[in-house]
């Protein structure tokens, strides 16, 4: 029996943190046309949506999205833009990891956290026709 007790603890205590890790930002402000495309379905957003791995933010012609990421990393996402949040890596304890975003189409103001930081390319950023390492910067992406 003990070892049954165990693996229910085990199967509770990763159903707690499983949706905890998948976080890796979260909206903090929207204006106008935006939403979040994940899995194939389009979410609308809102301060405060939990955003995860693979997900896709989109803005209309009048929209606008803030985001802030785990390792402090803020996005400014701009009108008629579409960015994939690719990888997203951070290991808060040793303050390291990895963060990789495609911007195929609009704007991307970025502001650089914990990640860009803490070791030479560790945050990229992919456009249709280059691929920038981030230093730890502020900087802006347009793609048309």
């Amino acid at each position: 029996m003990r070892p049954l007790a165990m693996l229910a603890a085990l199967a509770a205590a990763s159903f707690v943190v499983s949706p905890a890790l998948a976080e890796i930002g979260r909206v903090k402000s929207n204006v106008g046309a935006a939403s979040v495309s994940r899995g194939g379905r389009m979410l609308p957003v809102a301060p405060g949506v939990q955003l995860e791995p693979g997900d896709v933010l989109v803005t209309g012609r009048d929209g606008r999205m803030g985001v802030t990421f785990a390792d402090g990393t803020r996005f400014a996402v701009g009108p008629n833009s579409r960015v994939t949040l690719t990888e997203f890596q951070f290991d808060r304890t040793r303050q390291t990891g990895s963060f990789v975003t495609s911007v195929d189409r609009g704007s991307l103001g970025v502001v650089s956290g914990r990640i860009a930081k803490s070791r030479r390319d560790a945050m990229r950023v992919r456009t249709p026709t280059s691929m920038l390492g981030v230093r730890g910067t502020r900087f802006v992406v347009e793609v048309p």
